[in-house]
């Protein structure tokens, strides 16, 4: 499997993307996914768009991009969780 590229966004690219940086971290390293994590404000999307693979955001993308977006804001609230994870995984694993 190539290594993967996950956008991790937020409003500020710092508090809320590095918690789910650190979740993905983990999430990836549990099924032996190999990922480049590229933490990031929403609005610096576009310009790391290119060799992306997915875009895992905790606030909305209000833009189509060439990869599947998926809302975060289950990693801070842990509602739904697992089903983001899985959804997170079916994506990678593809």
């Amino acid at each position: 499997m190539t290594k993967k590229t996950i956008l991790v966004a937020c409003g500020a690219g710092i508090a809320t993307s590095t918690i789910v940086t650190e979740a993905l971290k983990e999430l990836c390293k549990a099924n032996h996914i190999e990922a480049n994590l590229v933490q990031c404000k929403i609005t610096e999307v576009p310009s790391l768009a290119e060799g992306a693979d997915l875009l895992v955001s905790t606030t909305i993308a209000n833009k189509e991009y060439p990869f599947p977006v998926i809302n975060a804001r289950a990693f801070l609230t842990g509602i739904g969780i697992d089903e983001v994870k899985a959804k997170i995984l079916q994506e990678l694993l593809k």
